[in-house]
Order: C-alpha cells, then structure tokens, then sequence
C-alpha cells in the first residue's frame, strides 16, 4: 500500500485552471431579437460538469415575455436596467448590483421591460440544454408553451430514437 500511495504523490497532475478574457468569448444570438449572450461556461467551448453562466445582454426598450425555466435561475445585474414582473403581475425595478433568484417552474415565471439596455450575468444549476430551455407563458390562462426550433436548440428533442 504505501508504493501505491508513493507513486500516488509523485503523479503528475497539471492544472486545469482556466482564465476567460472577455474579447475571447463570442457572443450568440439570444432566444429573442435584441438579446445577446456570451457563454462563460457550460458549452463545448468552456466546458464546465454542472453549471451554465452567461453574459446577457439587451438593447433598450426590449420586452421579453412572461417566461418560466425548469430550473432555478439566478440573475445579477451588471450594468443597465429593467422592470421585472413575476406571475402575478407585480413590478419590480432592478439595476447595477441588484439580484433576481427565479425558482423552478411556473411559479418563478417572469419578464423583462428593458428601459435603456441591460446585462446581467445569468446562472443556472445545470449545463443539460433540455433543462436550460424556457416556456413562454399567457398571463391570463397561465398556458405554457415553447417552439420547436428551441427546443431543438436545446436538445430536448430526439427524433432519432423513435424510429
């Protein structure tokens, strides 16, 4: 036993400490026309085991829909500011240092009025893009629904293995 533990120590293990600059991260086209994203972990390019981080950001005077996620997602504001409305159809204002936690599912369900642009760094407890996705909801009949090019895009959709 005390070889293998010998031979243990002496491995040599390298490091996979990984610095982002921010001109080195492209940014993608968002879910919505006016919305951008850089992706800082959890894809094929930053790989990361359990989380998604992103860069998002909006050009002004954008609205994004009432919209829930199947996961919690947590938002910092960066720069910029908006009206968050939850479910209910309550306001809240957000700017540079504010916070925005939404919980999994219908209840966390919100949306953004951008007033003159906003970034946020937004978090989410899973990489697994079928997770990732979000359901648009009608505010009246709290009917969920999403497009299939998203949940394509998302791989949540597998044809494949049906035939």
């Amino acid at each position: 036993k005390i070889k293998t533990i010998n031979k243990l120590l002496k491995m040599n293990i390298q490091s996979t400490l990984r610095i982002l600059k921010k001109d080195e991260v492209l940014q993608s086209p968002g879910i919505i026309a006016g919305l951008s994203v850089q992706t800082l972990a959890g894809n094929l390019e930053f790989a990361s085991d359990r989380i998604f981080i992103a860069v998002a950001t909006f050009e002004a005077k954008i609205h994004e829909h009432l919209h829930w996620h199947p996961i919690e997602v947590f938002y910092y504001v960066i720069s910029g500011s908006a009206t968050v409305r939850d479910l209910e159809g309550n306001n809240y204002t957000v700017g540079p240092g504010d916070s925005i936690y939404a919980k999994a599912g219908l209840s966390g369900s919100h949306e953004w009025i951008v007033h003159e642009g906003l970034q946020l760094l937004s978090v989410r407890a899973t990489n697994d893009g079928h997770r990732r996705m979000q359901f648009t909801v009608d505010r009246e009949t709290k009917r969920s629904y999403i497009e299939m090019h998203e949940l394509i895009r998302m791989e949540a959709v597998d044809f494949a293995s049906h035939y």
